[in-house]
């Protein structure tokens, strides 16, 4: 073979020649089969090989990179590499028993905003609908890094990323929910909302609306915290990813809970109906193209108006909540968003099973407890299925 790979076009012609259907099958000759599996095998990378190697390189001290060459762009690149190899499951679980979760956590505390940036998208792949991850990054302190960066990291695409392995780490995480909540969690994400990164905004309204599903209680909270008025001001957001996720955290704090109680918005409440025309007038303007696009954003509205004055919104009427050729939409328009993706599938198979009762929140206001306090909740993971692995996102 030559050194500088195998030669594809001569194994694309045998394998051809080999199974045209022209001729009964052969057994292959040594040299056949020798130079078969040379061509396969020199493709072939030893995952677990490279993945400790790439934990040497973290677990060195970053002065002695510099003093070697190593530019924080061979670093990034490096995290790239590492994030592909824990795309599967067993790898992501691996990682710690070789000793790479540690380093790779501490490098959210990396002097360069990209490298912070980076290896918060590595922890958000290896956690992902991964309880056994989830835990470990929970038992080595991995949130507090998350949290710090999250809610006052200089960069936005630094706080946009720990967001997104925060949302990934506590998702179906219990332990990880708790621990976000006592870590006054909720304030860094009024903040997120304010802020001018419509996928910041975006990512921050999701994680908002998966944990009031989770936990209904926490309504109060963020009522308590201003959360509808801000929510009010982003759903008339241009961006319609912002718009539409701003509309179902409204419904999620204006629906009916299991125990009869819903949040009032109260003084907003005219403002609420106001919004609810303004988007009414303009759906009713939208060309047939622009209204399919909209689908989501009609039934939202629809049933916020439904939800907040008990009757149906004037799109009913106008025959612009369900187009021709479209299905009626589902009663809970909202929970779909956190139906759990097919990993999540299989790591929370009996995810809907009858609900616990909720226990009241305190309001949080100051700054969390000690990353001491957090990590000595007791975790109760079920252990996931080794087939189920999606990317995420909100």
């Amino acid at each position: 073979m030559a050194k500088d790979g195998p030669n594809w076009d001569g194994l694309l012609k045998w394998s051809l020649a080999h199974s045209d259907g022209t001729r009964s099958t052969r057994n292959l000759s040594e040299e056949d089969r020798r130079w078969f599996m040379e061509a396969m095998q020199s493709q072939t990378v030893d995952v677990t090989k490279r993945m400790k190697e790439i934990t040497l390189v973290m677990q060195t001290p970053e002065q002695v990179l510099e003093s070697q060459g190593v530019t924080p762009q061979d670093i990034e690149d490096m995290l790239d590499e590492l994030q592909e190899h824990v795309e599967s499951i067993d790898m992501a679980n691996d990682l710690h028993s070789i000793g790479g979760l540690a380093p790779l956590l501490g490098y959210l505390k990396n002097s360069h905003a990209n490298i912070r940036a980076k290896a918060a998208e590595v922890v958000t792949t290896i956690v992902q609908n991964n309880p056994q991850s989830q835990q470990l990054v929970m038992e080595a302190n991995g949130l507090e890094p998350l949290l710090s960066n999250f809610a006052s990291d200089p960069d936005v695409t630094v706080r946009t990323k720990a967001l997104g392995a925060i949302s990934s780490l506590i998702r179906h995480n219990k332990p990880g929910i708790e621990a976000f909540r006592l870590a006054n969690g909720y304030a860094a994400l009024r903040d997120a909302l304010g802020s001018e990164s419509v996928k910041f905004q975006r990512k921050a309204l999701n994680l908002i609306q998966y944990l009031l599903n989770e936990n209904a209680s926490d309504c109060s909270v963020v009522d308590k915290l201003g959360f509808p008025r801000i929510m009010l001001h982003l759903a008339s957001c241009e961006d319609p990813d912002v718009r539409e996720a701003a509309l179902r955290g409204l419904l999620e704090l204006a629906r009916e809970k299991a125990d009869g109680s819903a949040i009032k918005l109260g003084e907003d409440n005219e403002k609420l109906k106001q919004l609810l025309g303004e988007r009414i007038k303009g759906i009713s303007l939208m060309s047939p193209e622009d209204l399919g696009a909209a689908r989501e954003e009609r039934h939202l509205v629809d049933s916020l108006w439904n939800a907040c004055y008990n009757e149906p919104s004037s799109l009913r009427d106008k025959g612009l909540l369900v187009l021709p050729g479209e299905d009626a939409p589902s009663p809970d328009v909202a929970s779909k968003h956190f139906e759990p993706p097919l990993r999540a599938w299989a790591a929370n198979p009996a995810s809907k099973k009858s609900s616990v009762e909720q226990k009241e929140t305190p309001l949080l206001l100051g700054p969390g407890p000690s990353s001491e306090a957090t990590s000595n909740q007791d975790t109760s993971m079920s252990e996931a299925d080794a087939n189920g692995r999606t990317n995420a996102s909100q």
